[in-house]
């Protein structure tokens, strides 16, 4: 299971990744809740450990932004405040549970797990761009019903694209959606990356879908 720890604690967040890729997870962390947004938006993820005290945006404004149905992950709140009050917001803004700290790593993991258990109402949401379809739960793009063959990373860039049709993306943008969190790279790679997505578009018979706006950055009109 693919999950994002929110955590602003260097040493709590280092040590829970820890814990939890032994407990099997598949673990992207966030120490911000901008970047936690960020992934969000590039990633496919089931589960989010998300603390609410956060730098640059708090956990509140994260569970906001995720979208309703479809892609949404199931969100546990890992948060030292516990007041009722406390709980009833985070849950009424979308939270699935709420464990506060301290805590047993054994109940976290146990919670995870039933929460990845709980069933799906919807399925994740099919792209469509003219002859192009982009699936994220297939994990597949298709051209007239042929396979694209795509990277990981050029299929999640491809993704964040699609998602934002019309909205200009600089390479920084990019790269911290594309990138996973141990990856370091130059957000000069993006051009290389763009560049090969649209080598294999173009042979798919698919030329110009991604624009580039000199001076500002790459979009899908």
């Amino acid at each position: 299971m693919k999950l994002l720890l929110v955590e602003d604690s260097e040493r709590l967040r280092q040590t829970l990744q820890h814990g939890l890729q032994g407990a099997g997870f598949l673990v992207d962390a966030a120490a911000d809740g901008v970047l936690a947004c960020n992934f969000l938006d590039a990633y496919e993820y089931e589960l989010v450990v998300l603390d609410l005290m956060l730098p640059r945006r708090d956990g509140l404004a994260v569970l906001r932004q995720l979208p309703v149905g479809g892609r949404r992950p199931r969100v546990l709140v890992l948060s030292a405040r516990d007041r009722v009050a406390d709980r009833i917001g985070a849950l009424d803004a979308g939270a699935d549970d709420y464990l506060v700290k301290p805590f047993a790593f054994d109940e976290l993991v146990a919670r995870l797990h039933a929460l990845a258990r709980r069933p799906q109402e919807v399925q994740a949401e099919v792209l469509r761009h003219g002859h192009l379809v982009w699936d994220p739960r297939a994990r597949s793009a298709l051209v007239d019903g042929h396979p694209l063959p795509l990277t990981p990373r050029e299929f999640s860039l491809l993704g964040v694209l699609l998602r934002h049709r019309g909205r200009v993306f600089s390479r920084l943008e990019l790269l911290e959606r594309t990138a996973g969190s141990d990856t370091e790279v130059s957000d000069r790679s993006v051009e290389v990356l763009v560049f090969g997505l649209r080598r294999k578009l173009d042979a798919a018979g698919l030329p110009a879908v991604i624009e580039n706006r000199r001076g500002a950055g790459y979009l899908i009109a």
